[in-house]
């Protein structure tokens, strides 16, 4: 999966990986704090903040795996830090790293803007709201609570991830910073981006 990929986009994926690890486990504590006042439906609404960095990755670098490598790393880095759900957490970052990849290979890696990121967002969304429901046991709430989840699930990884992720990729581009990665040559008209 990497062969085709320049040594400065395998630092930067690695970069995001590690830095939205620390971001996620964050953000766990900030979930923890709004739970404590409208209860576990408050992680539904902030979902979207687990799945960025593979929306920002791929806006970036716009090669197969760049969504699910990072999440996968992040994922592993939050274990590292401390994460109290553990090694599984590894899996649910493949998962959703899987869910937002899908929707740019649906695409054969060839488009990038807003509504594919939005819909990236939706499949990591998906993607783990699957993998939740057989692990953390849905099946048990009442049908209309879970579809309420799914709901703001969705809609959280097509806002934060979506947008937001298009957002802080095309913030960090505008700094200068993206020059010879594949979003700057695509701003640029360069069709092989």
């Amino acid at each position: 999966m990497l062969k085709s990929w320049k040594l400065k986009e395998i630092v930067l994926m690695s970069l995001f990986g590690v830095v939205f690890g620390i971001v996620y486990l964050l953000a766990i504590h900030l979930g923890n704090i709004w739970a404590a006042a409208i209860g576990p439906i408050a992680y539904e609404w902030m979902f979207g903040i687990w799945f960025i960095v593979s929306i920002i990755s791929m806006h970036i670098i716009r090669k197969p795996g760049a969504a699910v490598l990072p999440e996968t790393l992040a994922a592993i880095i939050e274990v590292m830090l401390g994460n109290a759900a553990g090694p599984r957490l590894i899996l649910s970052g493949v998962i959703q790293g899987l869910g937002a990849e899908a929707a740019f290979a649906l695409t054969g890696y060839k488009r990038f803007n807003l509504a594919i990121f939005m819909l990236a967002g939706a499949g990591s969304a998906v993607f783990s709201f699957v993998y939740g429901y057989f692990m953390s046991g849905y099946a048990a709430l009442d049908p209309s609570f879970v579809a309420l989840m799914f709901t703001l699930r969705v809609l959280s990884g097509m806002i934060i991830a979506g947008i937001g992720g298009k957002y802080l990729a095309d913030s960090l581009l505008a700094t200068g910073s993206l020059r010879g990665y594949a979003i700057a040559r695509a701003k640029n008209g360069d069709v092989g981006a």
